[in-house]
């Protein structure tokens, strides 16, 4: 500026506090709302991912740990505040945060001191902010941004799992051509598709039922009745059950001889089931029952039992007395119920 060179200055810069705007509660309708909830749904959505993507980042650089709860939440106070202002949303910024950790502030307060700052230049410095040559701020950003770069991943990848790279790929690209929150956010959807792909397939791959004495036993299940292990069929469940999973469950009822008169279903391991899960689980237990097979669950755990209870399998398909909390305690009602229905037909033959 003192030397009057030709030069691109950066935006200029607004001063002055706005005053606050409480007509927008006054005039709230949702005639008026309705047209932006979609566009207000998606900053919030980008937003919360570009926040929660610096704070890893912030974390990685100062080995520390954040807490999504209070980030997601300071955030939406923070947003709610601003808009009685005239402000536009704002979120966690990767790049301000590299800067300032690089700068030696790795605590809170470092970050309330840029904020202040920042007010400051907006009330006070604003013409004189907007004077700083636009070069000046490109260098900062292609520093920091060499700085940011994941050099250990990046000699890492001939050894990675082919989607992962793919994935990474796709999200540097994005980012670097287009947006880095929207690039992020479509990462983070192609990792979830094939996430509930790769789940899927593990659980196709034992969806298998097979009597008990095919299949390879689990700890206590040693001690079964050699004489009953053709009459028993079991299912270990493995994981939990949801709609990327349920074509393969729904198979368990065709895979059960007319010989079997008792199914055992272990869900000590089944953590979750979602609604698709539940309706399938439902007609696999339906098709049992209805072929006179009786069904006896080990080890369920709290979610699945109360989706179950909420739809009624138990006790309509599952009698509550078929519910068992350890196999030790199965194996002693089908003792004294299966052993002696299947000697008597024994006898009978």
């Amino acid at each position: 500026v003192g030397f009057k060179l030709n030069y691109r200055p950066i935006e200029e810069i607004p001063s002055g506090l706005p005053l606050p705007n409480f007509g927008i509660f006054t005039e709230f309708s949702f005639s008026t709302i309705s047209p932006y909830i979609f566009t207000a749904l998606t900053l919030a959505l980008l937003g919360a991912i570009d926040s929660l993507l610096t704070s890893v980042v912030a974390d990685n650089m100062t080995k520390t740990k954040h807490s999504p709860n209070k980030e997601l939440i300071g955030q939406g106070i923070g947003n709610s505040i601003g808009a009685i202002f005239g402000g536009i949303p704002g979120a966690g910024a990767t790049i301000r945060t590299v800067v300032n950790i690089n700068a030696g502030g790795k605590t809170r307060l470092s970050g309330m001191v840029a904020g202040v700052l920042l007010l400051i230049i907006l009330l006070a410095l604003g013409p004189i902010a907007s004077q700083i040559p636009a070069a000046v701020l490109a260098g900062i950003l292609i520093t920091v941004g060499i700085g940011v770069m994941d050099y250990k991943g990046l000699k890492a990848i001939p050894y990675m799992p082919r989607p992962e790279v793919i994935i990474m790929l796709i999200v540097l690209v994005l980012s670097s051509v287009w947006n880095l929150v929207y690039a992020v956010g479509i990462g983070l959807v192609i990792a979830s598709l094939m996430f509930m792909k790769k789940i899927g397939d593990l659980t196709a791959e034992r969806s298998d039922v097979k009597s008990l004495k095919e299949e390879k036993a689990w700890d206590d299940e040693h001690d079964f009745p050699e004489k009953l292990k053709e009459e028993v069929f079991i299912k270990h469940i493995k994981g939990p059950l949801f709609f990327g999973s349920t074509s393969d469950f729904q198979q368990l009822a065709l895979q059960i001889p007319d010989s079997a008169s008792c199914v055992i279903i272990r869900m000590g391991r089944m953590q979750y089931i979602d609604q698709s899960g539940l309706y399938a689980m439902e007609d696999v237990l339906v098709d049992l029952v209805k072929n006179g097979k009786r069904v006896l669950m080990v080890n369920i755990v709290e979610q699945p039992k109360y989706m179950l209870e909420r739809i009624d399998i138990i006790p309509d398909l599952v009698p509550r007395e078929h519910l068992f909390d350890s196999f030790d305690d199965c194996l002693v009602w089908i003792k004294q119920n299966v052993k002696d229905e299947y000697y008597s037909a024994e006898t009978a033959s």
